[in-house]
C-alpha cells in the first residue's frame, strides 16, 4: 500500500532538521503531499517553484523571491494567486531565510495552503526533502520472517510457524552475519526492481527464540551483529520434508523461483527441514549460489553443456 502524508505530517517529520518555521495557511494541514491513489508514490514532489509543471511542495528560493520581486504590481498578483490556488500543490516554503512578503501569506490564508520557510539553502532543503518523500511514500508491506545480512546480501527466511526460523538465525549469527529484523518485516519499494527491508522501530535488536525468549542480540553479540535496513535480494523458505513429496522435488532445480512482493520478483528457494540437515550451511550456499547465478554462473547449464560435449565426442 501507498502511505498518505499530509503538509502537517511532512512538518512534525521535518520542522527541527529543516528548521521549520509555519508561517500561514494551518488550515491546510491535511493537504495531502499525494494522492492515495499514485501511481508512482515520490515522483515529482518537490523542487523550485515550477508554474508550467507543478510540485507538490513548491520551494522560493533566492532567484524565485528575485523574480516575483522584479514583476508588476498586476503580474505578481497573478502569479501569487497562480501559486496558491494550484490544486496539486500542498505546500510552500520560502528557503534561504528570505523575507517572507505579506501577500504572500495573505494568499496562504486565503486559499488554506501551507506556507513555511527555512534558512536553509534551497538545493540543500529540495535534496533532504526529496530523499524523505521518496522514503515516506513509498508503497510498503509487513510480512512474517526474519531478515538477515548473508555475505552481504539481504535473505528473508520464511516458512510457517515453528519451522525454526529463529534457530536458524541465531546460528547464522554465530556464523558473523547480521540481523535486520525479526517476526514482522517491513519493506517498501523505493525503486522500480527495489526492496528495502527493516524492522519496525519497537522491535529492533530483539530475537525471539523458543526456550529461550526474547534476546537483545547488539548487547549479546555486539554493534556489528545488526544492521538497520538491507535490500531484498534472496527469500529462503523452509518446508517440512515429508516423505510422501520426495517424488515431486525438483533436484535439479532447473526453474528459478520467484516471489511477486510490490510488483518486484523476489527469486526464491526453498529448504527442507530433516534431521541431520544443518539449515545455516544450506542458507549460506544458496546465498553462494544467487550471487553467482547473478554473475552469470549457472551450474545447471555447465553441465549441460559438458553433457552435450561428451555426447558429440563419443558420436565422433
Amino acid at each position: 500500500m501507498t502511505t498518505i502524508l499530509t503538509a502537517n505530517g511532512l512538518f512534525e517529520a521535518q520542522h527541527e532538521p529543516l528548521k521549520l518555521k509555519w508561517l500561514s495557511g494551518h488550515a491546510g494541514r491535511d493537504r495531502l503531499l499525494e494522492p492515495a491513489t499514485a501511481k508512482f508514490p515520490g515522483m515529482a514532489l518537490v523542487g523550485h517553484l515550477n508554474f508550467v509543471h507543478p510540485n507538490r511542495v513548491q520551494v522560493l528560493g533566492s532567484a524565485e523571491t528575485a523574480y516575483l520581486r522584479k514583476l508588476s504590481v498586476a503580474k505578481r498578483r497573478q502569479a501569487v494567486r497562480d501559486l496558491f490556488s494550484c490544486a496539486t500543490t500542498a505546500v510552500v516554503v520560502v528557503a534561504n531565510g528570505e523575507k517572507v512578503a505579506t501577500d504572500l501569506r495573505s494568499a496562504s490564508e486565503s486559499m488554506k495552503l501551507p506556507l513555511l520557510s527555512s534558512p536553509l539553502p534551497s538545493p540543500k532543503l529540495i535534496d533532504h526533502l526529496q530523499h524523505y518523500l521518496a522514503a515516506a511514500l513509498a508503497a510498503h508491506v509487513t510480512l512474517h520472517g526474519v531478515y538477515l545480512e548473508v555475505m552481504g546480501v539481504g535473505v528473508l527466511l520464511t516458512g510457517e510457524s515453528g519451522m525454526g526460523k529463529s534457530e536458524l538465525a541465531l546460528e547464522l549469527l554465530s556464523r558473523n552475519h547480521r540481523l535486520i529484523a525479526d517476526d514482522a518485516v517491513e519493506f517498501f519499494r523505493t525503486g522500480p526492481d527495489v526492496l528495502l527491508g527493516r524492522s519496525p522501530s519497537i522491535l529492533r535488536d530483539f530475537l525471539e527464540v523458543r526456550g529461550l525468549g526474547i534476546l537483545n542480540v547488539r548487547a549479546m553479540f555486539g554493534e556489528t551483529a545488526v544492521r538497520s535496513e538491507k535490500t531484498l535480494r534472496l527469500i529462503v523458505r523452509l518446508e517440512q520434508l515429508k516423505r510422501r513429496r520426495l517424488g515431486s522435488i525438483d533436484r535439479l532445480q532447473a526453474e528459478q523461483k520467484t516471489r511477486r512482493i510490490l510488483d518486484v520478483e523476489i527469486p526464491e528457494v526453498v529448504l527442507y527441514v530433516a534431521p541431520g540437515r544443518n539449515l545455516a550451511v544450506l542458507v549460506e550456499v544458496a546465498t553462494r549460489s544467487h550471487i553467482l547465478r547473478m554473475r552469470g554462473v549457472n551450474p545447471l547449464d555447465d553441465i549441460v553443456k559438458r553433457q552435450e560435449a561428451a555426447m558429440h565426442g563419443a558420436e565422433k
